[in-house]
């Protein structure tokens, strides 16, 4: 039924509204299906400013869902997630860039569009590890699409994802990784119950004049840190 009511939103009500209120629709919608999953939101710092570029780590296809419930963005997802049944579908008709990531002359493209958004003053979203992972560590960056920031001088803002049970601890039942399908992660989300995604918002990063990979390796430590430290601090359970 959610999603019945998201395709409606999207199919009749986005052509007729300006995109600030496809924005609020999209942050609404987002939260709503968060919500049914059973899964809590919960943010650990203020949403970056518009205009800024959001650099997380990538555990599950509810990451996009999670981030456009608090601060909705424009994503730089791989071009495979185009493929994926139904999210797929929600994400190429919600402001997504699909990159091939093995075509520089592609990434290129991918860069002017996303240099097109931060002069917009529009906020976007990457996972520069490039694929999922357990949400145990971040791997390694791949830096080139942090270029247009660069270029831009825009705020780079890292972003921790971390998803956890009800007792407050790391939780893997979320991660998309190796040959787990869409359906089997999301009956497996669902039987879970009572799982929190937290949102570990760092300090933005001025990058202007900065090395692409020196950015990435900075981003990238911080948002390890911010992991580092919702592990090994004390146990804090969810409203």
């Amino acid at each position: 039924m959610l999603l019945l009511r998201a395709f409606a939103t999207i199919l009749t009500i986005y052509p007729l509204v300006g995109e600030m209120r496809r924005l609020r629709l999209r942050r609404r919608w987002s939260r709503d299906l968060v919500r049914a999953l059973d899964i809590a939101i919960v943010g650990d710092g203020p949403p970056p400013p518009a205009g800024s570029v959001i650099v997380a780590n990538h555990v599950s296809w509810v990451d996009i869902f999670a981030i456009n419930a608090v601060a909705p963005a424009s994503f730089v997802a791989k071009s495979e997630v185009r493929a994926w049944p139904v999210i797929g579908w929600l994400a190429a008709r919600n402001d997504t860039i699909f990159v091939r990531r093995a075509s520089r002359v592609h990434t290129l493209s991918v860069n002017r569009q996303i240099a097109d958004l931060i002069a917009r003053g529009r906020l976007t979203a990457m996972f520069p590890e490039g694929t999922t992972s357990d949400g145990a560590d971040v791997l390694p960056f791949h830096a080139a699409l942090l270029q247009p920031a660069i270029d831009a001088g825009a705020q780079v803002v890292p972003l921790a994802i971390r998803y956890e049970s009800d007792d407050g601890r790391r939780s893997p039942i979320p991660a998309y990784v190796g040959d787990t399908s869409l359906v089997a992660s999301i009956a497996a989300i669902c039987r879970a119950r009572g799982l929190t995604v937290r949102l570990l918002w760092s300090e933005p990063h001025e990058v202007a004049d900065r090395h692409r990979r020196h950015v990435g390796v900075a981003t990238r430590a911080a948002i390890r840190q911010a992991l580092s430290r919702r592990e090994s601090g004390p146990v804090e359970l969810a409203a």
